[in-house]
């Protein structure tokens, strides 16, 4: 059996926990931020953790974790 690529752009997105679960960080966060609350933009900052209809394919994206 081949050794599997690793899809280069899902490794810069994503990282794996502990527990197996992967961590994103959310978009929107770079510009136009002056009509953004206070409150938005702060949760903007805080990665996320993927919800389990995504896991499938960023798990097939990234074959070693």
């Amino acid at each position: 059996m081949p050794k599997l690529k690793t899809n280069r752009a899902a490794a810069k997105r994503f990282k794996r926990t502990g527990s197996g679960k992967y961590m994103f960080a959310k978009s929107h966060a770079s510009h136009i931020l002056t009509k953004k609350t206070r409150k938005r933009k702060r949760e903007l900052r805080r990665k996320q953790v993927m919800d389990s209809t995504n896991m499938k394919s960023v798990r097939r994206l990234l074959p070693y974790g």
